[in-house]
């Protein structure tokens, strides 16, 4: 095996290395010098665009439409995008890997993933008339340059605001690049355009000069950290300054008689420039390493390295980590190095390796350390493992070592190795796979459809699969020829068992795709109605989603469900639905009583619910203050009813009711007082205590008042009113319906004691002892004793003996003797 620096170039005081990545990348027919290339962050996929402004020589086999062509870096065609949209002035990826398209009139199309899934919105901003120039991109936006260079900001693709910068002079812009809101003290994005011979800095608010002198500037380009900024001059020179602008670091001169195509920065301490075949990397202070190619290079940007692409190899350029350096730099008397020479002693079985042991014994931890973090930068996997089996020898040495980093990189390395295989085409260093995470890595995986890859990785890193499961559901039913009923099996049989799985999100890619019985299926496996019933909704599977929401118990969907069906439906149709579950009718009912009287009335109608549709009118009857309002309403319900043979109680009493108000009217008018309100024995007991007593009588007629009902209320208003004289009347009469009883009580209460005591001797039915009380409580002892005395009780009168005085008292004395036994 070739020594690790074997591919090391110093430059400066520093050491780069280029790893050849993959090779024979393209085939020999595709020109890359009449493309324009992007590359995705992370060893993402690589986007190529026949280039507009180049002459192409034509060629029967290759496709005369636009395309955009979307591979990995190891040349494997994910994606063919046909394109008749537009020219295309901006080329760029997102840190998630959505291929971002500019167009010329300023329309943007962002594709999700890289299937074809786009979502497009545009810019604004004058950009349709005066046109897109050019975009520059960073992780999680973009900057497009109109023609008149106004400056078109958008910041967020999943919630895009395009947004003016502030204008900048006029003039030719000769380059231009951005510097992301995180690297600056606005937290905005900054535009850095060369226009004459200095660079203009534009943000959201003002465009000022940094009156610099040598210009013009044909290349700018910020390092991914966003402290320097490379400018490349006309006579072909290399400055390196703050993006301050308040230091200049090093300045290297190209010699070359032509524009270099490309200027982009090899992680944040080198710059690399690009002509057809040859690359210049400028380290610092000047000093520059050369590279030559067969053919046309593309440069892609990372940030720990740069990706030279050509049709015969991907190459990853980058700065020689410093424990990497620590380890493998010649003469090297790290401990790491030390150990990595014990292996290769102890493979040899020779006794040196106790040696090498025994000298860095103190460092032994370090060493092991220092190995483990070497083995996650390398590339090759025999230098992975070398370095790994010298830090398994040291950490077997040691008493005490926690292993958790070590078998943690064993992982990594594992998972590192599989994605950079040829086949899949991820390239990801360490440092980007600790940027990109484990999570996002998946991720790109299941966007390449490598399911079975994304599931591996995932499983061993104990990362949840069931995002992987649907992505794999939704392409099935996206791309399949087999019938509905088939593909349904073989989904719910491939996800059976498996935790979390969503099948509200395949049910939606199966509705999407035309596909609605499928998507109904499918749905029915969704546990959880809060996922089933918004997406049936959409579907138009309205009475579907209702019996879902009532099945889950959760009353506040099937609130959510008939709120939709009652604006989406007409209203007969709405009740249709409703009135067949009574459960959705129960809380339609609830509500509308609470919130919307009108619709419980049609409610009430629809169902031929009479009675509680005549319950609502006669409720909003007494609400009202007008009389006549009051009427009306009595009658819609009395009309309601009227029809009914179930109803006809109800209906006459309605009726009832109508005619008392109607008298009460005429009544308030004609007598000025208020009988409206009252009720029957209310009316007729103010009148007959007002003496109105013809109109009471027409009442007790009318409404066909109770013999004793009447009398009880004619003699209570006859009392309250204090007509003795109309009471005496009544007393003459021989009988009463009521018996006399209640007139003496009533009287008495009203504290005529002489007119209740003419009703004592008509209470025949009373005891002796009961009307002897009587006449107490109208203070009459002596009548009280004389009823004692024709009935000749003696127990009676004795006890009248205490309550009697004066003469009362020598007549009941009188009384007592008379019967007492003659000797």
């Amino acid at each position: 095996m070739s020594s690790p620096t074997a591919d090391w170039d110093r430059v400066g005081d520093r050491f780069y290395r280029k790893v050849q990545l993959y090779t024979a990348v393209f085939d020999q027919d595709l020109e890359l010098e009449n493309y324009v290339s992007a590359g995705a962050p992370y060893g993402g996929a690589i986007a190529l665009y026949r280039d507009e402004e180049r002459l192409h020589a034509y060629r029967a086999s290759h496709a005369t439409k636009s395309s955009i062509d979307i591979y990995s870096c190891a040349g494997k065609l994910i994606r063919r995008t046909n394109w008749d949209k537009g020219s295309i002035k901006g080329l760029g990826w997102s840190e998630d890997e959505q291929l971002l398209v500019v167009t010329e009139d300023g329309t943007v199309r962002c594709y999700y993933d890289l299937q074809g899934d786009f979502t497009q919105f545009t810019l604004g901003n004058g950009a349709e008339e005066h046109g897109v120039k050019a975009c520059r991109f960073w992780s999680t936006g973009f900057v497009a340059l109109l023609s008149n260079n106004h400056l078109v900001a958008v910041s967020r693709y999943d919630e895009p605001r395009p947004k003016l910068l502030a204008t900048p002079p006029e003039g030719v812009v000769h380059s231009w690049t951005v510097l992301p809101p995180a690297y600056t003290l606005s937290r905005t994005v900054e535009v850095l355009l060369a226009l004459d011979q200095t660079i203009y800095v534009v943000d959201a608010s003002e465009s000022e000069d940094r009156m610099l002198q040598n210009g013009p500037f044909t290349h700018t380009s910020v390092s991914p950290n966003g402290k320097f900024v490379a400018l490349h001059t006309e006579d072909g020179k290399v400055w390196v300054i703050s993006s301050d602008f308040q230091n200049k670091f090093s300045e290297y001169d190209s010699r070359a008689k032509t524009v270099p195509m490309d200027v982009q920065w090899c992680g944040n301490n080198s710059v690399v420039l690009a002509w057809e075949d040859e690359v210049h990397m400028v380290g610092p202070n000047g000093a520059a390493s050369k590279h030559y190619y067969d053919g046309r290079v593309h440069l892609i940007p990372d940030i720990d390295g740069v990706r030279i692409i050509s049709n015969d190899v991907c190459e990853f350029l980058q700065k020689v980590p410093d424990v990497t350096e620590e380890v493998f730099k010649l003469g090297s008397t790290s401990p790491a190095s030390v150990l990595v020479d014990a292996i290769e002693q102890l493979e040899k079985k020779s006794p040196k390796a106790d040696d090498d042991i025994q000298l860095i014994g103190p460092h032994l931890v370090e060493a092991v350390d220092g190995c483990v973090r070497a083995a996650g930068h390398e590339f090759s996997i025999y230098w992975q493992k070398q370095l790994l089996k010298a830090a398994s020898f040291g950490k077997s040495v040691l008493d005490l070592y926690n292993s958790d980093d070590f078998v943690d990189m064993c992982e990594t390395l594992r998972v590192l190795n599989a994605v950079r295989f040829y086949e899949i085409g991820l390239p990801v260093s360490y440092d980007q796979f600790v940027r990109l995470t484990p999570e996002k890595l998946v991720r790109r995986l299941v966007n390449r459809q490598e399911y079975l890859l994304a599931l591996r990785v995932s499983e061993y890193l104990r990362l949840p699969t069931d995002g992987i499961y649907v992505h794999w559901a939704s392409q099935k039913v996206r791309v399949s020829t087999d019938d509905e009923d088939a593909i349904c099996r073989t989904i719910v049989a491939k996800l059976d068992g498996k935790r979390g799985i969503s099948f509200e999100e395949i049910a939606k890619a199966a509705y999407d795709e035309g596909r609605g019985r499928l998507a109904t299926e499918l749905l029915n496996y969704e546990p959880r109605a809060g996922r089933q019933v918004p997406l049936l909704l959409s579907m138009e599977e309205d009475e579907i989603a209702l019996d879902k929401a009532i099945e889950s118990g959760d009353t506040d969907l099937v609130f959510f469900v008939l709120l939709k069906l009652k604006k989406k439906l007409p209203l007969s149709s709405f009740f249709r639905v409703v009135n067949t579950r009574p459960v959705a009718t129960a809380l339609v009912e609830s509500s509308a009583r609470a919130q919307d009287q009108e619709l419980l009335k049609d409610l009430y109608y629809q169902d031929d619910r009479r009675l509680d549709g005549a319950g609502i009118l006669v409720g909003e009857s007494l609400g009202q203050r007008d009389g006549q309002a009051k009427l009306d309403k009595l009658k819609l319900a009395q009309k309601l009813l009227q029809d009914s043979k179930e109803h006809a109680v109800e209906a006459k009493t309605l009726d009832e009711a109508a005619k008392l108000m109607k008298m009460q009217a005429a009544m308030d008018r004609d007598l000025e007082e208020t009988f409206t309100g009252l009720s029957v024995h209310e009316t007729f007991f103010k009148l007959t205590r007002l003496g109105h007593h013809g109109r009471a009588k027409k009442v007790q007629g009318e409404f066909k008042l109770a013999e004793k009902t009447y009398v009880w209320l004619r003699l209570r208003a006859l009392v309250a009113a204090r007509n003795w004289g109309e009471l005496e009347e009544v007393g003459r009469a021989r009988k009463s319906s009521i018996g006399w009883p209640p007139y003496f009580n009533e009287v008495l209460a009203a504290g005529n004691t002489r007119l209740a005591a003419t009703f004592i001797p008509k209470c025949t039915g009373l005891t002796v002892a009961e009307r002897v009380e009587m006449w107490v409580k109208c203070g009459m002892v002596t009548k009280a004793g004389e009823e004692a005395l024709r009935a000749r009780d003696m127990a009676a009168l004795e006890g009248l003996r205490g309550k009697a005085t004066g003469s009362a008292a020598t007549e009941i004395e009188r009384m007592i003797t008379q019967l007492k036994p003659r000797r």
